[in-house]
């Protein structure tokens, strides 16, 4: 089993930029400014053969009590507890403050192995900026630069020399990725919380609560899931914090790593303009999807009847779409979408033999010819797989250039029917046949070239 490192300490000492520099990504938000995690962020680590999970938390130790900084607290605190290791991180430039004393007090009452880590001790001599916090009593104390990387390399062969290596571990590359968009505030941390079971991300009756994208793997009915929990999006000219248009950047990426994306509509609300801005990056990925409306159990008759005709009219450009009515808060009809998601993922990997799809599209034809163009009719030879996540079928004929929109249109129907597709895209491409010999010039025999030679004594000149 994977050891987890849990990153705790006060706001703004560096966990998320040694998080990013130990997964070697750019998963953290990291920006001069304190408070910007607030919730548990998970990443994947290796080093000299050995894997690892990190997990970044919120800062802790310099809250009133009470709020969102209450919360954020509670997450670091259930880091800890899943955490086989911890790294304490302390500034060294700040030196030992009043917070710093309380969390470590709050770690020495915990069984597990605890690494004092001072960062920001680049420019600075690390004797001077360690000898401040040899007073917690902590056995492990380590001096790096996180932004620089220094000290880092020391740090993971002592933290990770009793970890043996594993490389038949298995990897989460497998499990189905999940990610839940959605306008600020329409309820997507409280649906992770949900379909996880516990409160694992922060949840505040206040927009823009969550600012990075976190990454939650679990398991459920023996298959893997990681869901990604999103910041919320808004118009383009409503964004004017630079953490929050990171935050807009990270959605949109989690879009393109997702395999399936939960699109999160506010009922009371009904879905907005920027609802279909998000379906349609959602559909330029190519990503399955499904829409849940949210906080369906606080609407009367009338207005869910309102709801529905208005989904029904604005959705008409993807009338294959699946829409669910939740209320994450309560829990109704959360349990239902991971059937719809495991259909979209199932849709969007379809596995399909070219004679199969060849079958299929001489039965489509024979059903309804192409329209001429002309003296000439399109001839549509054959069919195969183009690629998957959306599905691609690639459709080779002659004259498919005079294929109408209509004609192309029907295709695409007819085959999401036959193939069962669910809640995904499909791309129809159509290829024309290419003459084999075209360019090229078929020499004449002896033969022929005498014949030639005779019949032009014949032109007139």
């Amino acid at each position: 089993m994977k050891p987890v490192i849990a990153l705790v300490g006060r706001p703004n000492v560096g966990k998320s930029t040694l998080f990013n520099r130990l997964t070697r990504s750019r998963d953290a938000l990291v920006a001069n400014y304190s408070g910007l995690t607030r919730d548990r962020q998970y990443g994947e680590g290796e080093w000299n053969d050995r894997s690892f999970v990190v997990v970044d938390t919120g800062g802790i130790g310099e809250s009133d009590g009470g709020g969102i900084d209450e919360s954020m607290g509670e997450q670091a605190r259930q880091a800890i507890a899943e955490a086989t290791i911890v790294l304490f991180l302390v500034d060294g430039r700040a030196g030992l403050t009043g917070p710093d004393q309380d969390i470590a007090k709050e770690l020495r009452a915990l069984n597990k192995e605890i690494h004092l880590v001072v960062n920001k001790t680049d420019g600075v001599d690390e004797d001077v900026a360690q000898s401040d916090f040899y007073r917690l009593g902590f056995n492990h104390i380590h001096a790096i630069a996180a932004s620089h990387g220094r000290g880092v390399t020391q740090l993971l062969e002592e933290v990770l020399a009793e970890v043996p290596s594993d490389e038949d571990q298995q990897d989460d590359d497998d499990s189905i990725r999940v990610a839940i968009i959605g306008r600020p505030n329409v309820g997507k941390s409280t649906l992770v919380n949900r379909l996880l079971g516990e409160e694992r991300v922060v949840v505040f009756d206040m927009a823009g609560t969550t600012r990075d994208a976190i990454r939650i793997p679990f398991e459920r009915n023996d298959e893997r899931y990681t869901l990604i929990d999103t910041a919320g999006i808004r118009r383009r000219g409503k964004v004017f914090e630079a953490i929050e248009k990171f935050s807009v950047i990270k959605a949109l990426q989690a879009i393109s790593d997702a395999h399936v994306v939960i699109v999160v509509v506010d009922a009371q609300e009904g879905i907005t303009d920027q609802d279909l801005s998000l379906l349609g990056h959602v559909l330029d990925a190519g990503r399955s999807f499904l829409i849940a409306v949210n906080k369906w159990d606080g609407l009367e008759g009338r207005h869910k009847e309102r709801v529905k005709t208005e989904l029904t009219r604005r959705l008409d450009f993807v009338p294959w779409a699946r829409t669910h009515f939740i209320s994450a808060l309560h829990g109704t009809g959360v349990g239902d979408l991971f059937g719809l998601v495991q259909r979209a993922w199932l849709s969007a990997y379809p596995k399909v033999s070219t004679s199969r799809l060849t079958e299929m599209l001489e039965a489509h034809v024979a059903a309804f010819q192409p329209p001429m163009a002309g003296r000439y009719r399109a001839k549509l030879r054959y069919a195969h797989l183009g690629g998957t996540n959306p599905p691609r079928i690639v459709i080779h004929g002659n004259r498919v250039e005079q294929l109408p929109d209509s004609y192309r249109r029907y295709l695409e129907n007819r085959f999401r029917d036959a193939l069962k597709l669910e809640g995904t895209p499909l791309k129809v491409e159509f290829k024309n046949g290419e003459n084999p010999f075209a360019g090229r010039k078929n020499p004449l025999t002896d033969r022929q070239l005498k014949r030639r030679h005779r019949l032009l004594k014949h032109v007139r000149k």
